[in-house]
């Protein structure tokens, strides 16, 4: 195992210090091992609280900051952040407007956060809580009971966060993240497996002339394995999949190609450039694109397609404001 660490134990603590460091906008509490909007509590503003497992840099805790998450609370590589984390994020961002969590459909993060929700009502802050699950490459996994929440998180926090920077109530700010997780999915493909620090070996293995399909974030198994394919094969058969699920045709939609954390920039250009001309073919109007390593598996290469089917109201909110270590436009 190469990795640019110190110990494999100190690898989440040791990377919450860099990015304390590097963003001193946020603050980055090691105890709770948090990472908080500098300016948060606001008053009168709806909190947003993510998080999940590290390893998938940005996500969770490179989406803090305007327009976006107040809170995240990192776990683990690949393993679910506790709920006392949770509720020390919660508690962190609230004002008395509520807090919205937005949970990625694996079994341990839903429930620590709804642990986490529980503690906070006992607390007297008011939750709600938003399921992301817009994978549709397999129905249950390792992780999972029903479809996992992958590369549409970005597009839930995103939107919600803009609507909760504009003064949103927390009905509304939950009632817009769940309408775009039911407008979004996602589907992704493995060109190689990725190792966890604390392992020290692959999640999986793959020869040398196969890929996975359908693969989720932390290297659980998808729905096929294949021969090696071109880009154009394999974008092919994520919006094949994506398409057959929600149909496409006619919709303005948003798209992300997400590199998986090992894919060169420019793969993932030739990735995108295929998504372009297989949408334009099937009817699909791209409004909005994102390309780049958003929602990540360590060093795995590959990429996952993501798409939303976007209404005037989603692509106002998407285009508002943001800035974030990870995202940022419009200030």
């Amino acid at each position: 195992m190469r990795k640019l660490i110190n110990a494999p134990a100190d690898v989440v603590v040791d990377a919450l210090r860099g990015l304390a460091a590097a963003h001193p906008s946020l603050r980055v509490d090691l105890e709770n091992r948090i990472v908080v909007r500098g300016d948060a509590p606001r008053a009168g503003k709806v909190g947003l609280v993510s998080g999940g497992g590290s390893g998938h840099e940005p996500l969770h805790g490179g989406f803090v900051g305007y327009g976006m998450l107040d809170a995240a609370a990192p776990g683990e590589v690949f393993t679910s952040p506790v709920p006392d984390q949770i509720l020390a994020a919660t508690t962190a961002v609230s004002s008395g407007a509520g807090v919205l969590h937005i949970v990625k459909n694996y079994t341990g993060d839903v429930l620590n956060f709804r642990m986490a929700a529980e503690l906070a009502e006992d607390e007297d802050i008011g939750v709600a809580s938003v399921l992301v699950n817009d994978d549709v490459a397999v129905e249950d996994s390792t992780f999972t009971a029903g479809r996992r929440g992958t590369g549409a998180t970005l597009f839930v926090e995103k939107i919600a966060g803009a609507l909760a920077e504009e003064g949103g109530a927390l009905d509304a700010v939950a009632d817009v993240a769940r309408e775009v997780n039911e407008r979004s999915r996602s589907f992704g493909v493995a060109l190689s497996p990725c190792t966890v620090p604390a392992a020290g070996e692959p999640t999986f293995e793959l020869g040398e002339d196969e890929i996975e399909l359908g693969i989720g974030i932390h290297g659980e198994p998808g729905r096929e394995r294949a021969k090696a394919a071109t880009a154009v094969e394999i974008v092919d058969a994520a919006l094949s999949a994506i398409d057959a699920d929600m149909p496409l045709s006619g919709a303005e939609v948003l798209v992300l190609v997400n590199g998986m954390g090992g894919t060169p920039l420019i793969e993932q250009y030739v990735a995108y450039a295929a998504a372009a001309d297989w949408l334009a073919d099937h009817g699909a109007i791209v409004a909005r694109t994102l390309v780049g390593p958003y929602v990540t598996s360590l060093e795995m290469a590959g990429c996952m397609v993501s798409v939303c089917r976007l209404t005037p109201e989603l692509t106002r909110l998407w285009d508002a404001p943001v800035e974030t270590p990870g995202l940022r436009w419009g200030r």
